[in-house]
């Protein structure tokens, strides 16, 4: 198991879903995994410290294991099939271990109501963690500041709409 913290929730410009970025603790190693609004308002809530008027679910779920004298051990972001995560709770009681399967979105909420470590398996970081790849990123910068390796085809588009604009009537207006 790896032990990651949450890096960062970030968001699509293409829809509504959310993404927390969770690193790898021992190396330069992220797992990105897509979440809905709903939940990543419920992470982001309890990382702000904002307060809210009533219990939210994950609270609520809290305040139950606690109740029932259990403990929330940690979480596991635990396999990874057809694109699709799951994870486990683990929880002790009456010093039993049980493990209750639930969305890793769910968890990380709990998992940071509860200030439990969050674990991602081995198989699961090794088939969808991600590594940040400087000299590609070094290459890429210093070749549009030299401007090599230009991709005219795609930048094709962009000059045949140009093309197109009748700066003329643009002139008019401005008077």
């Amino acid at each position: 198991m790896i032990e990651v913290i949450i890096d960062s929730i970030r968001v699509s410009l293409m829809s509504q879903h959310r993404v927390v970025v969770l690193k790898d603790m021992s190396r330069e190693r992220y797992l990105p995994i897509w979440i809905g609004p709903c939940e990543a308002e419920a992470i982001t809530v309890k990382l702000q410290e904002m307060p809210a008027a009533r219990p939210l679910t994950h609270d609520l779920l809290r305040s139950v294991i606690s109740e029932l004298g259990g403990r929330v051990v940690h979480i596991l972001i635990s396999d990874l099939r057809q694109d699709v995560y799951y994870a486990r709770i683990v929880v002790e009681v009456a010093g039993e271990q049980i493990e209750v399967d639930s969305r890793p979105s769910d968890a990380i909420a709990l998992a940071v109501r509860v200030s439990v470590p969050i674990f991602v398996a081995d198989s699961v970081m090794d088939k969808a963690g991600r590594e940040p790849d400087e000299d590609i990123e070094k290459e890429a910068a210093g070749d549009s500041l030299r401007g090599e390796k230009i991709d005219e085809k795609r930048l094709s588009a962009f000059a045949d709409f140009v093309d197109t604009l009748d700066l003329d009537d643009l002139e008019d207006s401005e008077e």
